[in-house]
């Protein structure tokens, strides 16, 4: 049975050699991933097979897409249908959550 209330703290946390650390609530269609990323990493570009929109908790930097490069805040929503390209640079300690859609 799914818990219909939990906690962040409740699901397993993954980090990478970078710092990145992750905590994952899988669902049927989607899965919600909190990543903690520390001030100066940077994502390379790269795609999803999947839709995917990423709510910016706190911190800051720049995201690039085809659409150029924009500085993020939080409060910033990104949204990336499957195939569309990104990267981003981290200026400060950032939460983000992403919502991953699958098929």
């Amino acid at each position: 049975m799914t818990d219909h209330l939990t906690a962040w703290d409740a699901s397993e946390e993954s980090v990478a050699g970078n710092g990145v650390a992750k905590r994952t609530i899988p669902g049927a269609g989607a899965s919600l991933v909190r990543v903690v990323v520390p001030a100066g990493v940077s994502a390379e570009r790269h795609s999803h097979a999947h839709e995917q929109f990423v709510q910016v908790i706190s911190g800051s930097g720049f995201l690039e897409t085809e659409q150029g490069r924009k500085p993020f805040s939080a409060g910033s929503v990104f949204h990336f249908p499957a195939g569309t390209w990104h990267a981003a640079a981290f200026e400060t300690d950032t939460v983000l959550v992403e919502t991953n859609f699958v098929s």
